[in-house]
């Protein structure tokens, strides 16, 4: 490997930390005046698309945290009224978590915010900026969690416009 392509590579792991810490700050600020953060938005954010709820385990791994570190979050927003855990019907053993109906109006506020500052962080990137900038993200993703990157198990290649970019993201809270 070239001097250079190494040196990319370690901006490019260095920029992308800290990317993701400011706009995780910058969106904690955002939503703090409402009376949350972005750790419990992120919480409320997965379980707004699981409407039937579910695992701790696997909201922990959808918010990128330990499940562990989504316990106090859960109690918080169990405490607030917002999420409750019940039994799960295929296991009595299992808990499930899942939005209460005092949820529903907050979501569309807080993805409000959320969105906003999207809108004005991304502001000015092309359709194909951003497709580059995913496909990216996702290769590395994969290769993170110890899975071939999605062309090498038979995927569709990454987005080039924005039409396919709109129908294949996946939202996240922070995106």
């Amino acid at each position: 490997m070239n001097e250079a392509l190494k040196q990319a590579r370690h901006d490019l792991a260095r920029e992308l930390v800290v990317v993701a810490r400011r706009w995780r700050s910058k969106l904690d600020e955002r939503l703090r005046p409402l009376g949350i953060g972005e750790a419990r938005w992120a919480a409320l954010y997965w379980l707004s698309q699981a409407p039937e709820g579910m695992s701790q385990t696997a909201l922990a791994e959808r918010a990128g945290v330990e499940n562990p570190t989504l316990v106090r979050t859960l109690d918080l927003l169990c405490d607030a009224g917002l999420v409750a855990r019940r039994v799960a019907p295929h296991d009595r053993r299992a808990k499930l978590v899942a939005l209460t109906p005092a949820a529903t109006p907050l979501i569309a506020q807080y993805d409000s915010v959320a969105d906003s500052l999207r809108q004005e962080l991304m502001a000015g990137l092309t359709s194909e900026e951003v497709a580059v900038t995913l496909g990216v993200l996702r290769k590395l993703r994969a290769r993170i969690d110890g899975a071939e990157p999605p062309q090498a198990q038979g995927a569709a290649p990454v987005a080039a416009n924005a039409e396919d970019l709109a129908s294949g993201l996946r939202r996240s809270p922070a995106a």
